[in-house]
Parts: structure tokens; sequence; C-alpha cells
């Protein structure tokens, strides 16, 4: 590799742990999702590695399909800022439903309800609770909740439409020399670091939360995730 095409890959590296570490819409998310649908630590890096991979992927094809059109750097990232602009909306609105839909499930959840339990002898009675922390009756986790199946799928769509505006610039100089294995590197570079720097995070701030209290906060905790998210969506169109 030549020199040039060095510090290029030295530059994707730091531009991308710097970008990632930056953006608390990388990690927060993540974490967030992680502590109310109570994901192994397994099950969270692999969806932070996919939505990191997702992320940069699609920066990387507009990249590719405007540079082969012959589109100038300032086209692609107008292209890129309207796409950040409907992908902090997307964020807000995942964020905003999950938020609501957790106050609700909450909401319900402390509202006393009954079992009724038959016996062998024939007696039957009820059993009145509210589905508090403290409570020990086991249920059976629904497959629906915002800790489920569709979650970690909406957090992958959203951030596969997110736009990684860093990446662009770049690319222009091996892609402009056909250069094509410098370009490769820089965006393997530039990936390895993103996704690295998403993962240790989201790995810290999941870390962090399980020492926080839960008492009282349990039945919250996908309101909880849906607010971080929102949050984060806000941030992201304040250009924060």
């Amino acid at each position: 590799m030549t020199p040039e095409g060095l510090a290029l890959c030295v530059t994707a590296v730091t531009v991308g742990a710097v970008h990632t570490i930056l953006g608390p819409d990388h990690y927060v998310p993540f974490a967030a999702m992680a502590r109310a649908g109570d994901w192994s630590l397994g099950k969270t890096l692999r969806v932070t590695a996919a939505c990191g991979l997702a992320h940069v992927a699609g920066s990387v094809g507009i990249g590719l399909v405007g540079l082969a059109l012959g589109v100038a750097v300032m086209r692609l990232e107008t292209i890129e800022s309207v796409r950040g602009d409907i992908a902090a909306w997307l964020m807000i609105g995942f964020g905003l439903a999950t938020m609501t839909w957790g106050l609700v499930r909450a909401a319900r959840s402390h509202h006393p309800h009954a079992h009724v339990h038959a016996h062998a002898d024939g007696t039957v009675h009820a059993h009145p609770h509210t589905h508090d922390p403290a409570h020990l009756h086991v249920h059976e986790p629904k497959p629906s909740s915002a800790g489920g199946l569709w979650s970690p799928w909406m957090l992958f769509l959203l951030f596969a439409f997110g736009p990684c505006e860093p990446l662009i610039p770049l690319l222009m100089y091996p892609s402009a020399t056909a250069n094509w294995s410098t370009a490769a590197a820089v965006v393997i570079a530039f990936t390895v670091a993103t996704v690295a720097v998403m993962s240790v995070a989201v790995v810290v701030l999941r870390g962090g939360a399980s020492f926080m209290p839960s008492t009282g906060l349990h039945r919250y905790a996908h309101a909880l995730a849906g607010a971080a998210i929102l949050a984060c969506g806000v941030l992201i169109t304040l250009g924060l």
C-alpha cells in the first residue's frame, strides 16, 4: 500500500471512531433496547454489529453509484444529509411509539387482576395480584413485546437508512484515481472502527445499566428505552 493509502486508512479509523463516539444515536438505542428486552450479551453484540455494517454499507453503496455516475461530492453529501433527516424522524417515530407502548403496558401491568386456580379436590379460588417487580408470579414473555422479534429489525432498518457522511470524502481520492484496492481498504478500516466503537460503547452502557436499581422501574423499561431513542432522534434533528 502506498503512503497515501496508509494515511487514508489511518484517517478512516480515526474519523470512524470519533464520528461514532460523538453520536449517541450509534449506541444508546442498542443499550436501551437490550436493557428493556433483557437481551443476552451475544444478542446485543450481534444486533449492534449488524446495524453498524448496514449503516456503513448504505453510504458505501450510494457513494459508489454516485461516483460511477460522476456525481460531485457536494451532491453526494446533500443526498446523505437528506437521508439523515429522514432517518432522524424515523428514529423519533420509533422512539415515540415504543415509549407510548411501554407506558400503556406499564399502566396495564399495575392494575390488579386475578388468576383462577382449580385443585384436584374440586376447590377453586382466585389469586388477585398486580405485576409488580416484587411479585414472583411467573408469566411467559410475549413475543410481540418491544424487546422481542421486531425491535432488532426496526433498529436494523433505521441504521441501514441512516447516512454515514464522513465516509464519502474519504472515498473520493482513491476512487478518482481508480485505486480500488485503497478504496476497499478505507471502507474496511472505517467499518471496523465504527462497529468496534459501537460495540464497546454498547457493552459499557449495558453493563452500567445493570447496576441501576430496578425496583419500581422495571415495568417502565420499554417506556424508558423509547424515551432514550426519541431523545437521540431529537438530538440529530437539532444537529447535536
